[in-house]
């Protein structure tokens, strides 16, 4: 098997099970290649970004990535990344998403993300999230305009989310993506990951991060509803897994002991159905 055929394969493996393998495999077939080959890209680098190396080592990687990314763009794209080179090709995918894919992964390398500032923390979601939108709505086919305020605000919507699930994970690794300005708000003063996530106000500063989740998922939700119904199903179906994530997450509450929140795969079938015929 090819090298790039085994790297599809990887990733379908690894997705399956996941919101986003289910919102994918209603996409025809070029398509949803595409889509794979991306969220290929993005494993590979957030590894990178997770894994317990050291840190010279891991940026070293990163940079690596980089100068593959530059060659395929420059035409000569290595042998692991054809498939992607197809994608791009087709779908026109833009070189400086892929790179701020990169620059995202790298403040984790950089070192552990405890606390930062609004601004901060918002440039990390757009990075991480947002700029793996903008290279997913190319794939669907959405206008520019529509397609780049879409991106926006459902990547910041998923990672916001993602943020809230993952809190203790998170801390557990020494890193935490609450905002210093929301842990102020809710009267928390450490940057201590382990401090801040037991801290008897940790409820309040998570309902502060949901209450911004749910304002982009709001944008997003109009920008969809404006769209040609093909064109964002399976930015629907991701969309609906998330904000069920979201209601299960504040059913639950914040405070320790937190329970792990997961979809039930017949409650992401269910979505499916609901958002996959046209």
């Amino acid at each position: 098997m090819a090298l790039a055929e085994q790297q599809h394969d990887d990733a379908e493996t690894r997705a399956a099970g996941s919101s986003f393998y289910v919102a994918m495999r209603i996409l025809p077939r070029a398509q949803r290649q595409a889509m794979f080959e991306i969220y290929s890209f993005c494993r590979e680098v957030d590894d990178i970004a997770d894994d317990p190396g050291e840190r010279s080592g891991r940026r070293e990687r990163l940079q690596a990535w980089r100068k593959d990314i530059d060659a395929l763009y420059a035409g000569t794209p290595p042998r692991h990344l054809h498939g992607l080179a197809e994608a791009v090709q087709q779908f026109g995918m833009r070189k400086d998403d892929f790179l701020g894919v990169i620059d995202g992964m790298e403040m984790d390398v950089t070192g552990d993300i405890r606390a930062p500032d609004d601004a901060t923390l918002d440039l990390y979601c757009d990075r991480v999230a947002s700029a793996v939108g903008r290279l997913s709505v190319k794939v669907f086919g959405m206008n520019e305009s529509d397609g780049l305020s879409l991106a926006h605000h459902l990547g910041r919507a998923l990672q916001l989310s993602n943020i809230l699930r993952d809190i203790d994970e998170d801390a557990s690794i020494g890193r935490l993506y609450l905002s210093r300005d929301v842990l102020k708000s809710a009267g928390i003063e450490t940057s201590d990951p382990d401090q801040a996530i037991n801290h008897p106000a940790i409820g309040k500063a998570c309902a502060l991060i949901a209450v911004r989740a749910r304002e982009h998922f709001r944008q997003a939700n109009a920008i969809m509803d404006r769209t040609p119904r093909a064109a964002v199903r399976a930015p629907r179906i991701m969309g609906e897994a998330y904000k069920s994530i979201l209601d299960a997450l504040e059913a639950r509450g914040f405070t320790a002991p937190r329970e792990k929140v997961k979809l039930s795969k017949p409650y992401l079938l269910w979505i499916l159905a609901r958002y996959a015929i046209v």
